[in-house]
């Protein structure tokens, strides 16, 4: 039961997913400013989120990948950069297109963690699912305040979950967490 859980929670809070929904959420917020359209988050999602899933999913097909959450830290890399890379072009076209700069200030925190989950993944597994949660929390308390204290707690049982699957060792999943919070927390604010 204990093991069921945790897929459960490993696949409805795998990075993607958070990744499309907080990039909905912002540019949902962003929509607040007069003249801005609240939809300029699914486009930001498709290329920072479908894309990638897209390119992993190929792989997992191919039987070049093991799974969609990539277990073997030497097949991370790849897809880490192939995501930075379409994340890139998709905030390239977005800043042309005029999207608003709180969104745009996400992709920057979003490209910076994939840079630095990409360099330590040379050498180490961190935890991305624990990273991009701790990032979710951050980015939310950052635009609505205190009330996203709310997520908070979801931080520790995504990290929970990647331990009770044998994904990553507690130092992984705490380094993630730090990591994901620390780039989030500080990229996102200076940059909206």
């Amino acid at each position: 039961m204990r093991i069921r859980i945790a897929r459960v929670i490993t696949e409805v809070f795998a990075p993607g997913v958070l990744v499309a929904v907080l990039l909905m959420v912002v540019g949902f917020h962003a929509g607040d400013q007069p003249g801005v359209s609240r939809w300029w988050g699914a486009p930001a999602a498709v290329f920072a989120a479908g894309i990638p899933m897209a390119y992993i999913v190929r792989g997992v097909r191919r039987g070049q990948l093991t799974n969609h959450h990539i277990p073997e830290r030497e097949h991370r890399r790849g897809p880490l950069i192939f995501g930075a890379v379409s994340v890139a072009i998709g905030t390239a076209a977005l800043v042309l297109l005029g999207a608003p700069r709180e969104l745009l200030a996400l992709l920057a925190a979003g490209i910076t963690g994939l840079i630095v989950f990409g360099a330590v993944t040379a050498f180490w597994k961190m935890s991305i699912h624990s990273g991009v949660a701790a990032g979710t929390a951050a980015v939310l308390i950052a635009v609505y305040g205190p009330i996203a204290l709310l997520a908070v707690p979801l931080v520790p049982l995504i990290g929970w979950s990647r331990l009770v699957l044998a994904a990553h060792t507690f130092a992984q999943v705490v380094a993630g967490t730090l990591v994901g919070a620390l780039i989030a927390g500080t990229v996102f604010p200076v940059l909206r």
